[in-house]
């Protein structure tokens, strides 16, 4: 059975990863791993292929960055030629980015079955790229894996068949437990001067976020609030280094002395760096779930979430980019009165076994 398994962006490494294992040591299956190549940055892409212990993919479409419409229309064109080319039983995507819907749309345009890995996520904003991305993606899918409960009722409610769908617990989980032991050897703490609990860890990528400069300001308002308090590391991305740049923010960043602004890590450096944070402070989906696992207090600078478990059971919560509720919930962080959580079901390392098995079990 060939599977065609897609990687586009970042967080899909991580998602990819335990179910290429898996499959590579599954008796009758053949992964053929293609990269679209959506990130095009170095660091954000080789390092994590290194990390996760990723083969080099089969295909290496190097799409790059364009517009969404560019990139999604480029992926299409590339990845057509691919299946034409391998005649896959099967296509496998990940997530959310814009090269899961393009090559699932190409896909079912040549009916080649479709399996998506974190399906039923709802954020209700459709102004989220990822939101209509989504969508799309899961109303023209054969396979569903769902991480959480919340996906089952959403799939339900926009009548996607019953036999379809599957709650299989986290991948991304995973990952995060198959390398946690070779994470705790990164030398990344004593690298940057750092303690245990001692600096919070922010993350900050998303458009509402970065590409609004009132909104980007306010939140820098925030951190030169907070780094008074505690050390902040912030890994910055791509896009946020160069808003800080084009609004005029680089003095007041440079300003702020308890403030470590790095290139982007490696998978395993994060994990570390994650692991011995005091709190996290982010807008991604991911590490509202990796914090939830870990027990570690989680501040997402967003409106929404489509991971409401991360709330509901887990650390999370949400404030926006509200400098006085970041703040609050900092506080509350600091005087010890953080969110306790639980870990979800079935987020215990095996999500991939079982997504093989009912693949096996499945596709014809």
């Amino acid at each position: 059975m060939k599977i065609i398994n897609v990687v586009g962006a970042r967080p899909n490494f991580m998602k990819i990863a335990p179910i290429q294992r898996v499959m590579n040591a599954t008796e009758g299956m053949e992964p053929f791993l293609v990269h679209t190549g959506q990130h095009y940055d170095e660091r954000m892409s080789k390092f994590f292929f290194d990390d996760l212990q990723l083969p080099q993919p089969d295909v290496y479409l190097n799409i790059g960055s364009a517009s969404h419409a560019v990139q999604t229309a480029k992926i299409m064109i590339e990845f057509e030629q691919v299946l034409l080319k391998e005649k896959p039983d099967a296509v496998l995507v990940v997530g959310d980015v814009n090269s899961t819907a393009a090559c699932s749309i190409v896909a079912s345009k040549m009916g080649v079955k479709i399996i998506h890995v974190e399906a039923g996520l709802r954020s209700f904003d459709r102004g989220m790229p990822e939101e209509i991305n989504r969508i799309l993606t899961d109303s023209i899918s054969d396979l569903l894996f769902v991480t959480e409960e919340s996906g089952l009722r959403h799939l339900k409610s926009e009548g996607i068949a019953d036999e379809k769908v599957h709650l299989v617990g986290n991948v991304m989980i995973d990952s995060l437990i198959f390398f946690k032991e070779k994470a705790a050897q990164s030398t990344v703490l004593q690298d940057l001067d750092l303690e245990k609990d001692a600096y919070a860890l922010i993350t900050l990528h998303r458009p509402s976020n970065v590409d609004d400069p009132v909104v980007f300001e306010r939140l820098i308002n925030t951190f030169e609030k907070i780094e008074k308090e505690l050390k902040l590391v912030f890994p910055i991305h791509p896009r946020s280094r160069k808003r800080i740049s084009e609004f005029g923010l680089e003095e007041r960043v440079a300003a702020m002395p308890n403030l470590k602004l790095l290139d982007p890590l490696g998978y395993l450096d994060f994990m570390h760096l994650m692991h011995n944070a005091r709190v996290l402070l982010t807008d991604s989906g991911g590490i509202q779930e990796e914090t939830t696992y870990l027990g570690i207090p989680c501040i997402t600078m967003r409106e929404n979430t489509e991971r409401p478990v991360t709330i509901d059971v887990g650390t999370n919560v949400l404030v926006g980019s509200d400098t006085d509720k970041i703040y609050t919930e900092f506080k509350k962080v600091i005087n010890g009165q953080a969110k306790k959580g639980e870990i979800p079901p079935l987020w215990d390392g095996h999500a991939a076994e079982r997504i093989v098995e009912i693949i096996k079990n499945t596709i014809r």
